[in-house]
């Protein structure tokens, strides 16, 4: 898929990320199909490949609080291995959390000192759902996760820029700069099979 219009299909629209990735692409002048929790369960490949038929690339911004985390993206991931392939998607970018990703020391961001331990069931199952995609993606799927390198910035307005970066608690992004790097990366692939953390430029 290259940078002209495309078509785009947006799993998690109805969230912050997901409206501002939804809002990105229709500035970009894409086609896009806005998908929300009552459109079909995004941890069913047979869902997911009807829904997704005809688009060029996949978003994937999702979360669902009553299901556990370790058992949620770990399904969400298996079912866009099958299901974007049958539909002929090539390119899936999703969305991913910082807790996981390693620091500039290498260490992951929930393992340094001080970093909350509350939710560490929910960034264990985080980084379960990558490692799934990691696993049963087949070839013909080109993927990359991206989260920000510390954390979204909700209340301060875009920048218009953003950077790659390792993960830092103290690193902020706006959801449109941060829909900025999802819709580049959907459209002219830099990142491949890997996790990667976005921080304002």
């Amino acid at each position: 898929m290259d940078a002209q219009s495309s078509r785009i299909i947006v799993f998690g629209a109805g969230g912050r990320v997901g409206r501002a990735a939804v809002a990105e692409a229709r500035r970009r002048g894409h086609e896009v199909t806005a998908v929300g929790r009552a459109d079909g369960k995004v941890t069913d490949p047979e869902a997911v490949a009807r829904l997704a038929a005809g688009h060029d690339a996949a978003i994937v911004a999702v979360y669902d609080p009553g299901v556990p985390a370790g058992e949620f993206f770990p399904a969400v991931a298996r079912a866009l291995a099958e299901g974007l392939p049958a539909a002929g998607v090539k390119r899936l970018v999703s969305v991913g959390l910082a807790s996981v990703l390693p620091t500039a020391s290498g260490d992951l961001l929930m393992d340094t000192p001080g970093y909350p331990q509350e939710w560490r069931e929910f960034y264990v199952g985080h980084g379960a759902g990558t490692e799934a995609l990691r696993t049963a993606a087949p070839e013909a799927l080109d993927w990359v996760v991206l989260s920000p390198a510390g954390d979204f910035d909700h209340e301060g307005a875009p920048s218009g820029g953003y950077a790659l970066a390792p993960a830092a608690a103290g690193s902020r992004i706006t959801p449109g700069d941060f829909a900025r790097a999802l819709l580049d990366e959907a459209g002219v692939p830099t990142l491949h099979r890997t996790h990667a953390g976005v921080s304002a430029a």
